[in-house]
């Protein structure tokens, strides 16, 4: 039987993986014995217990007396905040930057390669830190503020812009949601050349007849000074500012490269074949490159945009409560250092492979299938 060489390969590798087991859960209860040996508390019950902890910034609302899974999730909501901020405006911009680099106007392209090289050159905390002390040292006081845009305010405490609110009942929500889904699955069902005409209409009539039950209204919250400081609108502080634009600043060098060695790879024949057919240049470019180019592109935005997951965790540079800057409060006051690390990986590693999930599922539906 060991004569055999698949035989013998599977017992090999079969007595590798108990060994490794073997070895963790040593390490594993190793660990635990010498924990309680030292008093120190072991488990998740902490979760449930109130956190007494401040954050001075949360997307989700929050209270000192919340539990600590809350807390958690607070930190969560602002790193997936700053993260997909930072995606959205490094691909929209990176777009730009990287077809730009490609123009015949030297000054437009030697501008987006100062930007691509800074940024990729350049350490993103270094960057981050430059940013931060900027606000110090050329914005004014709040008094003296800047108004470049109505409702738009930048001063030394960060920016404040006018603030959208939206009231709408629980029964005008499902109708909405349920329009949303009529809207979806007519689109699905003309994508497989099988459309019902009679859907659109109809989610289009549902979402009105929410807007209508619910009672939806729309206000604008527009900022004042008053007295020492603002009033009404939304304030983007210092810290979070910092955040978005410097990784947006960092990220976008990255995908302006990627985009430009995408539009480099689609092959010259194509932008002649758009030219002989009388095509404009954006349109050979949006209707001919860029669909080809995404074939090319999307494996490396996706390590691009996992980058920025893991580059959000340097807002605790500028004081930012983000996810990593949460559980280390978490984790000194509670002394569960074990647990905690298992959640931040945890939380961590799903972000990711979610966003490695979307990546992989668009790249198989835009693959060219062979016949």
């Amino acid at each position: 039987m060991l004569s055999d060489a698949k035989t013998r390969s599977t017992i090999i590798q079969t007595m590798l993986v108990l060994a490794f087991v073997a070895f963790v859960a040593l390490l594993v209860n190793t660990t635990f014995d010498n924990l309680k040996a030292r008093g120190i508390p072991i488990g998740f019950d902490f979760l449930t217990t109130p956190s007494r902890i401040v954050i001075s910034e949360a997307i989700l609302t929050y209270k000192s007396r919340d539990p600590y899974y809350w807390a958690i999730v607070v930190g969560m909501a602002n790193t997936v905040f700053i993260s997909v901020l930072v995606i959205l405006f490094s691909s929209v911009l990176g777009l730009i930057v990287g077809i730009t680099r490609l123009s015949s106007n030297p000054l437009a392209a030697g501008t987006c390669r100062v930007w691509v090289e800074l940024a990729r050159n350049s350490p993103p905390i270094v960057l981050l830190i430059f940013l931060y002390s900027l606000w110090w040292k050329v914005l004014p006081p709040v008094g003296e503020a800047f108004n470049p845009l109505p409702g738009v305010y930048a001063s030394m405490r960060g920016f404040v812009v006018p603030a959208i609110g939206v009231d709408i009942g629980m029964t005008g929500l499902i109708i909405l949601l349920a329009a949303l889904a009529l809207l979806a699955a007519a689109w699905v069902m003309a994508r497989k050349g099988r459309s019902w005409p009679w859907m659109v209409p109809a989610a289009l009539v549902a979402g009105l007849a929410g807007l209508w039950l619910a009672d939806v209204r729309f206000a604008v919250d527009w900022p004042s000074f008053a007295g020492s400081n603002f009033q009404g609108g939304k304030e983007l502080t210092p810290e979070l500012s910092t955040i978005l634009v410097g990784l947006t600043i960092y990220t976008t060098g990255f995908v302006a490269e990627i985009v430009r060695g995408g539009i480099l790879s689609v092959g010259r024949g194509q932008w002649d074949a758009g030219n002989s057919l009388g095509l404009p240049r954006g349109k050979i470019l949006r209707l001919i490159v860029v669909p080809q180019m995404l074939r090319v592109i999307v494996p490396p935005l996706n390590s691009q945009y996992i980058n920025v997951v893991k580059n959000s965790t340097l807002a605790i540079a500028v004081g930012y409560p983000d996810f990593l800057a949460v559980m280390n409060t978490i984790i000194s006051k509670s002394s569960h250092s074990i647990e905690g690390v298992f959640i931040i990986l945890g939380v961590y590693l799903a972000l990711n492979l979610t966003l490695s999930s979307a990546a992989n599922w668009y790249n198989r539906r835009i693959a060219i299938v062979e016949r």
